[in-house]
């Protein structure tokens, strides 16, 4: 059905569903619900200002959150830095754009990028743990939404062009960007572009163990002579370029809508598996003469994957002002997504002779097609604030070429939710549940004997959260919440069969898995005097049936079930099909418990024309299995410092990351050293006239060097965090 047809069809029946949190334009820890206007919620809630990203550095969305407390990341290079919140990333947390989940293949891969655009962002918001069931469904480790006015809801006062650009040492990149706001008979229109260009970032000598290793098997000498070369990660490079369109018209009936986005990206993958590598040790092993030749080529080959998005959104609310229901607010979102990825020779590179190598190295194609669109209906009064939501979504996800690891699946779910709170003095109450139906199909096929195996999973999954909050004094409070929580098996644990080369295994999904659940318990403190001010956060998330990838041959056995008994012959012929280099491991489940706690404080200090900040935060997330074992790639506990200035037309900030030694890591792990992360930044403001400003930022990133990994990257060893960065960026508003 034509896309237009569709958003006609919910247009005319007011059935769209909004999820536009609602919360202060401020860099600090609030307490705001996003479904329930302004009423108080007790899962602690970042909001991050979006002249915090727009000024600094650009970078992955992992990125630049990553040190906020309780968030981190697992990057697989520079373009990718999926989320992490509190121990909890993949499909457990869901990247919103505008307050609808953002339809990419981030969830199929740890080499795939969060393809969100970070240009003229007003904010980014992020609720840390189950609660977040308030925005999507299986949300157990929560939610992170951008959010932009592409579609105004309020009307420009006055037209508005902002054109910028930056540059980088560690990749001798550099960003343009412009965007335009303006009002237009009546019309609010908002346009935005934005262009980088990264090369390969560089890191300190020797820090890609793998390449050392690799290098120590051909002697002590040729190692040596190696690894003074590296000094760059190869095929870290990325390039993005985006574009965004809205518009909107608002009136005292509300507004309406409509914006057109597309995001294009080609990034380097910096470690792609032992499997490539191994191809070529034959010829190594033959002819140790002309190793060097060989290893030249190898390195020089180019793994890359590039990005194309597109997504049509309508957005708006009626102000019905009736009876029962006072406002309707709505959505419709249909979203193209394809990555692509493959292997080319660099310049200069020599061809193959066979035609076969050619075949070896096919593209492959993961396609993800969604369709969604809900309402919520407010039904609020003078005692309390209420309302009724509805979601469908429809999503088709396709992997062809010659590393499918998946068969095609579908995915449709149906939600309704009911949203509840108000003030019962001295008490501040919340409450929200939904259900959701959910349907997920896909095949399976035998690798050995190529039958194919279907399966039609469909479930009801059941979420409740309920906080309570109130005011000890004036300047603390205190909040309690507890939310149930279960997140249905993605259709990669459900259906993966194949070679994964990003984590260098042989994955393979189980059918017959569980839903998680997920019960939690958060309570938190607040403080904030205007001198002193502090924060504590500590929680419990006890995850029943919890599903990871387990490694074979780990002490893990009684985790298997029937599906698993046969695995050896399974596997007996996997060598045939050029997989015998790669782990074999399964999606299995067992019972988890997360726990741990973010604590902050500091002090606000007047000083000449501005203000002086000081604070000192630390975040601690521990996980283990019922059995007692780790769960693997959980981040260790962190120290953060930070020293900030702001008056009127400067800002000056100083933070220290200290990243303690990972030794709690799980089976098929290995500890990750400490490392600080001293980063800076200086922003000054230069009024050119009545109507126009420069805003010239100076940043520096890792300015000790230091060698950095995140334990919560498969590729930790080979594709070490950036060096030792500096860079300047303009911004100029009239």
């Amino acid at each position: 059905m034509n896309k237009f047809f569709n958003a006609f069809i919910v247009m005319t029946a007011s059935s769209m569903f909004s999820l536009s949190i609602l919360a202060q334009d401020v860099e600090e820890i609030v307490v705001t619900s996003a479904l329930i206007d302004s009423t108080e919620i007790t899962n602690p809630l970042y909001v991050i200002n979006g002249d915090e990203i727009v000024n600094d550095a650009t970078t992955s969305l992992g990125d630049a959150i990553d040190g906020y407390l309780g968030i981190s990341m697992a990057d697989y290079g520079a373009a990718v830095g999926q989320p992490i919140i509190r121990g909890m990333s993949g499909p457990r947390v869901k990247i919103l754009k505008n307050g609808m989940v953002n339809r990419d293949v981030s969830g199929l891969g740890v080499d795939h990028l969060n393809d969100v655009d970070l240009n003229d962002i007003q904010q980014i918001e992020i609720v840390k743990g189950p609660s977040s069931l308030l925005y999507a469904n299986g949300t157990i480790g929560g939610i992170i939404n951008v959010v932009d006015d592409c579609i105004a809801a309020m009307n420009f006062e006055i037209p508005e062009v902002k054109i910028g650009y930056e540059t980088q040492s560690v990749n001798d990149g550099s960003s343009e960007f412009v965007n335009l706001k303006r009002n237009i008979n009546g019309f609010n229109v908002n346009f935005g572009y934005k262009n980088s260009e990264f090369g390969n970032y560089d890191i300190p000598n020797g820090a890609i163990l793998y390449e050392e290793e690799h290098e120590d098997e051909h002697g002590d000498e040729h190692g040596d002579e190696h690894e003074e070369d590296l000094g760059y990660v190869n095929n870290s490079d990325f390039a993005v370029e985006a574009t965004k369109f809205g518009i909107s018209k608002v009136g005292d009936w509300g507004y309406v809508g409509l914006s057109v986005d597309s995001l294009k990206s080609v990034y380097g993958i910096p470690f792609h598996g032992d499997e490539h590598e191994d191809e070529h040790s034959d010829e190594h092993d033959d002819d140790h003469g002309d190793e060097h030749g060989d290893e030249e080529e190898h390195e020089e080959e180019r793994i890359f994957s590039t990005t194309d998005s597109e997504s049509f959104t309508i957005k708006g609310s009626y102000n019905v002002n009736g009876g029962l229901v006072k406002k309707i607010d709505y959505t419709y979102r249909d979203s193209d997504y394809t990555l692509t990825e493959a292997h080319a020779e660099e310049e200069g590179h020599e061809e193959h002779e066979d035609e076969e190598e050619h075949e070896e190295h096919a593209p492959t194609n993961f396609i993800n097609n969604a369709t969604e669109y809900g309402a919520i209906f407010d039904m609020s009064n003078d005692v309390m604030t209420q309302k009724f939501s509805f979601n469908y979504v429809e999503e088709n996800t396709s992997i062809f070429g010659e590393e499918a690891f998946m068969n095609p699946a579908n995915n449709e779910v149906l939600t309704l939710g009911y949203f509840v709170g108000g003030d019962f003095d001295p008490f501040h109450l919340d409450f929200g549940m939904r259900l959701d139906q959910i349907d997920r199909s896909g095949t399976v096929t035998d690798e050995d004997h190529g039958d194919i195996d279907s399966y039609n999973v469909n479930e009801n999954t059941n979420s409740f959260a309920i906080s309570i909050g109130r005011d000890l004094t004036d300047s603390l409070d205190i909040n309690l919440g507890f939310s149930s929580v279960e997140r249905m098996p993605s259709v990669i644990e459900l259906f993966m069969n194949g070679p994964h080369l990003a984590t260098g295994r042989f994955e393979v999904g189980d059918p017959t898995l569980s839903s998680e659940t997920s019960n939690n318990i958060d309570i938190s403190f607040n403080f904030d005097n205007g001198e002193y001010f502090g924060y504590a956060s500590f929680y419990i998330n006890d995850v029943d049936n919890y599903i990871t990838l387990m490694d074979e041959d780990d002490d893990h056995e009684m985790h298997g079930d029937e599906h698993h008994e046969d695995e050896d012959e399974h596997h007996e012929d996997e060598d045939d099909h050029g997989h015998g280099n790669l782990i074999h491991a399964n999606y299995i489940q067992e019972d988890a418990e997360f726990d741990g706690y973010e604590i902050e404080f500091g002090r606000t200090i007047d000083l000449g024309k501005g203000q002086l900040k000081l604070s000192f935060g630390r975040d601690v997330v521990n996980a283990k299995f019922s059995d007692g074992h780790n769960v693997p790639r959980i981040n260790p506990s962190r120290n953060v410092y930070s020293l900030s200035y702001a008056q009127e037309d400067v800002v000056f900030k100083l933070d220290l990351k200290d990243v303690a030694k990972q030794n709690d890591f799980g089976e098929g792990e290995s500890a990750t050293d400490a490392y600080q992360m001293l980063d800076t930044r200086v922003t000054k403001t230069f009024n050119l006239n009545g109507s126009s400003n420069l805003k010239v930022t100076l940043f520096g990133k890792n300015l000790l060097d230091e060698v950095a990994r995140n334990h919560s990257s498969f590729v930790k060893n080979e594709v070490p965090l950036p060096g030792r960065n500096y860079g300047i960026k303009f911004n100029l508003t009239y």
